[in-house]
């Protein structure tokens, strides 16, 4: 069964990778397995339809047919764990593994999307100038202790994994403001991230709906 999955029609992140189904693809493409994919509007996001499938009104979904997920996270973890590929088969490198899937949405992006949303969107306010160094210390925080786990490695704990897929997502949200170019080994590690096929697949595929959209 192939599964169907929904992304934006005309993404605000201008095809650069942001979307969050970009972890879903990738996660697809890198199992082999084949996909469908929805686009659906902002107006669409927020009618009955599609909150059915998603109650918060955002993307991406996943359908297979009577499953239906929300959540980016959750989706990659189901993907891991009904084919091979991306979770290990032993027992403690597949708890660690996941470990680190919550790692990365739960520990490292807050503070980059909140760093993020500040200094897209609040960089008029009059506090402006007070919090960013704030929220940007917050996001050094997390980069330092990750770069320090890091180390010389290649993958973050072994060999790639669901873990590094969406860290390596959650690392690229950062490649607007410079700040990851302060660590090597975590610029190299994203770097990596993105040399792999399924990735490259995947930016490809999403990207090639961003082109579609501007040139109707």
């Amino acid at each position: 069964m192939i599964p169907t999955i929904t992304a934006f029609e005309s993404s605000p992140d201008r095809g650069k990778g942001q979307a969050r189904d970009m972890r879903v693809r990738w996660a697809l493409e890198e199992v082999g397995q084949p996909y469908d994919v929805r686009l659906v509007s902002f107006s669409e996001m927020k009618q009955g339809a599609h909150r059915a499938l998603h109650p918060f009104g955002q993307i991406p979904t996943y359908e297979e047919g009577d499953l239906a997920l929300f959540e980016s996270g959750a989706i990659v973890f189901h993907i891991a764990q009904r084919h091979a590929g991306l979770l290990p088969d032993d027992a403690i490198a597949r708890a660690r593994a996941i470990t680190w899937m919550f790692a990365a949405l739960s520990t490292v992006e807050p503070p980059i999307v909140e760093f993020g949303t500040a200094r897209l969107f609040e960089s008029d306010k009059p506090w402006s100038a007070q919090r960013m160094p704030l929220l940007e210390e917050r996001v050094r925080d997390r980069l330092g202790e990750l770069s320090r786990r890091l180390g010389n490695a290649d993958w973050i704990d072994g060999a790639f994994s669901a873990g590094d897929l969406l860290m390596v997502t959650v690392l690229r949200r950062l490649n607007a403001s410079g700040i990851l170019s302060e660590y090597p080994n975590l610029s190299a590690y994203v770097a990596r991230g993105e040399a792999r096929p399924a990735f490259k697949r995947a930016f490809d595929a999403q990207l090639a709906v961003f082109a579609a959209a501007s040139n109707p």
